[in-house]
């Protein structure tokens, strides 16, 4: 079969590419594409990209395996000033040529402390590496196939500010149904996209078709394998790329990339890129919608004769999706603005819920493939301002729980929840409301999470000590401009 034959492919070219890139033909690379620096980049702890640049006499052969300093200290979330070294360990697998630096080597690093040279439990990308080990230690797979379908919003210009005296975000798009009426240059063409039927227009009301392209192909000279790419359903800027499904922790790498390209591509055109859930009210939001399927020795585990042609184990796995997707949305929704997507009629699950085709229930599996090889799932809640190495890591392990637990899915729902009565709903619990009460649900079921140390009890008070503080308590703490619409002459 056409599936078979691709996954083949892959697993020989993953192999292939794991033996070719070695710290000495990283080095080559770099002689070859008279390359002159290298920057080395991590994620910090609540998803953000860092990096440092260092001349490239400085890479050696020994700095794949002994690693450079910096100060761990100034990372959000990670040590405390008297303990702030720490290493970054380039992976010479993620070696990139920067297509927006001159002659710059791209490094993906992993963190270790200096002392114990153990890698660091609050590094994410650590804790992704540890959640595909746990996932072989126990015998049931050995591969965990991640694709990520993550959405984006491309303004022409942003404005936001928010401190003792004002608060305010003004966004601008060309393709904005709001902007119909202005004058534009030359004169107002009049192609706009009309609410929420932003879902492949071709131009030029999609004014996007090259950026995203342009997206597309600088992708895909990075080594990233890309589907498709395509306007979304939003009525100003929305879009997507769909990067080929791959390993759970190339996946996040992947993930990372993608964000990094996307952003800057649109930078480079004068634009704005963002992955915020929910840039603007009464509109579609921006979801990362993660596909799962185990494998073992080759062959796919979630293929049977069962609902929708999957075996008892993927049964079993969403199920633990579903028993632990609270807990889940703490990392999965990790922001106070991810909730305000998670409303009926916006495209988005609201119920924990699972069906086939269905996109409206948290749970998807996709029927137009009917291959073995293409039995996956589709977790649809999780949202673009995911760190990618927590959230599919989170996922796996709550997959992983439901299939050794043998935890029963329930009954699907294969009716569009928006149109169904709330008593026909009753059964079928929520989508939490709000970061603060994922937080809650994290602390009260992340058992589960801790097996393999995969996660551990540090990372787990930390992950929920700093989105209280710093998002949680900060949005609570601030008036919000709406409240004046609503209250100021109260």
């Amino acid at each position: 079969m056409v599936i078979a034959r691709s996954f083949a492919r892959l697993v020989s070219s993953l192999n292939e590419f794991e033996q070719r890139m070695t710290p000495s033909k990283v080095l080559a690379l770099c002689r070859e594409r008279e390359i002159k620096a290298v920057d080395l980049r991590f994620m910090d702890f609540p998803g953000t990209q860092k990096h440092f640049t260092i001349p490239i006499q400085v890479l050696t052969e020994a700095s794949f395996e002994d690693g450079l300093g910096f100060n761990g200290s100034s990372i959000r979330g990670w040590k405390a000033i008297n303990e702030s070294d720490m290493l970054v360990v380039p992976q010479a697998n993620t070696a990139i040529v920067d297509p927006f630096m001159k002659q710059t080597l791209a490094l993906t690093c992993n963190i270790l402390d200096p002392l114990t040279r153990q890698a660091y439990a609050k590094d994410p990308r650590n804790v992704a590496i540890k959640a595909e080990n746990y996932m072989k230690s126990t015998g049931l797979a050995d591969t965990a196939f991640i694709g990520a379908e993550a959405e984006f919003f491309v303004f022409d210009d942003v404005r936001f500010d928010q401190n003792e005296h004002e608060g305010y975000y003004h966004i601008e798009s060309g393709e904005g149904q709001w902007t119909r009426g202005r004058p534009e240059g030359s004169g107002n063409r009049g192609y706009r996209i009309r609410h929420k039927e932003g879902y492949f227009p071709v131009p030029p009301t999609d004014s996007l078709q090259d950026l995203r392209t342009e997206m597309m192909l600088t992708l895909q000279d990075c080594g990233v394998e890309v589907e498709s790419q395509h306007h979304e359903g939003a009525s100003a800027g929305q879009c997507e790329i769909d990067m080929k499904y791959q390993p759970l922790v190339k996946m996040a790498d992947h993930l990372l990339l993608y964000k990094y390209i996307v952003k800057n591509v649109a930078a480079r055109h004068g634009k704005s890129a963002t992955f915020m859930p929910k840039p603007l009210w009464n509109d579609n939001g921006s979801g990362l919608h993660i596909h799962l399927s185990l494998w073992k020795k080759n062959e796919p585990l979630f293929a049977g004769s069962g609902y929708a042609g999957l075996s008892p184990m993927a049964m079993h796995a969403i199920g633990g999706i579903l028993k632990h997707a609270p807990a889940l949305m703490a990392f999965c929704c990790p922001t106070t603005n991810s909730y305000k997507r998670l409303i009926p009629g916006f495209d988005a699950p609201v119920n924990l819920t699972y069906s086939s085709r269905n996109r409206s229930a948290a749970v998807r599996i996709p029927v137009y493939d009917p291959s073995r090889e293409g039995k996956r799932f589709e977790f649809r809640i999780p949202d673009s301002s995911s760190n990618g190495y927590l959230a599919f890591a989170a996922m796996l392990m709550a997959a992983l729980d439901g299939i050794q637990n043998r935890i029963d899915p329930g009954q699907p729902l294969d009716k569009d929840m928006y149109d169904l009565l709330p008593e026909e709903l009753g059964d079928y619990p929520k989508t939490p409301a709000s970061l603060e009460v994922s937080l809650e649900a994290l602390r009260q079921d992340h058992e589960f999470l801790l097996r393999g140390d995969v996660f551990n009890e540090d990372v787990i008070d930390t992950w929920i000590w700093y989105k209280t503080e710093n998002e949680v308590d900060a949005i609570r703490q601030r008036p919000h401009p709406y409240e004046f619409a609503l209250y100021y002459d109260i």
